[in-house]
């Protein structure tokens, strides 16, 4: 009986101390004054950046006779994931209160154009559409609460969103691409340079 006693005691310490270990570390964690290590608004600037140099790359190395291409009838072409990804960012962006032109028809604009020219334009007019919005927001805009989307989803959730999805459909490009021969361009890049570095 001594020892189950015994027992229960020292489980009970533990669990007080847990406890009281819990509490300063949220303690501390609010007495935090600390400037926050990430910069939301310039880091999806730069992480978009990136993207878009990388669409419109592997838009222009494309063959036009590709655009077409889909790995099954019901997956998107090339020319319709890249017009998804432009229109995604007045779609997403519209979530938070950006308003997207007039002439923007979210149900057909993906299947608007296999014209290549036309695709990479409109890749830049709605980058330019997403810098300008995002540019436009202050601090405190990142951090308005957006009840649509959730009890504790704010604007910055929006613009995070913006980005995953964007590295998402580069990377089914990139797949789109490898598939058909196609080397991503910075891909080919960097194999020439390693290959220059070599060379005697």
């Amino acid at each position: 009986m001594k020892r189950i006693l015994l027992t229960l005691i020292a489980g009970l310490v533990v669990l007080i101390a847990g406890a009281a270990a819990s509490a300063q570390s949220a303690d501390n964690a609010a007495a935090d004054k600390t400037a926050p290590s990430y910069d939301m608004k310039g880091q999806s600037l730069a992480d978009l950046q990136v993207v878009q140099t990388k669409m419109v790359a592997l838009a222009n190395a494309i063959p036009t006779d590709k655009l077409t291409w889909r790995p099954s009838p019901d997956s998107r072409s090339f020319a319709e994931v890249f017009l998804h990804v432009a229109g995604e960012r007045y779609q997403i962006l519209g979530m938070g209160g950006a308003v997207p032109p007039a002439d923007f028809h979210g149900k057909t604009y993906e299947k608007s154009t296999t014209d290549k020219a036309q695709i990479v334009a409109e890749l830049n007019k709605t980058w330019d559409f997403a810098q300008k919005t995002i540019n436009g927001m202050s601090n405190a805009d990142f951090a308005k609460l957006l009840p649509s989307l959730g009890p504790q989803a704010n604007d910055g959730d929006v613009v995070y969103i913006l980005v995953a999805d964007a590295h998402e459909h580069l990377g089914q490009l990139v797949a789109y691409a490898r598939v058909n021969g196609i080397v991503p361009p910075w891909t080919a890049e960097a194999m020439k340079k390693a290959a220059e570095k070599k060379a005697p």
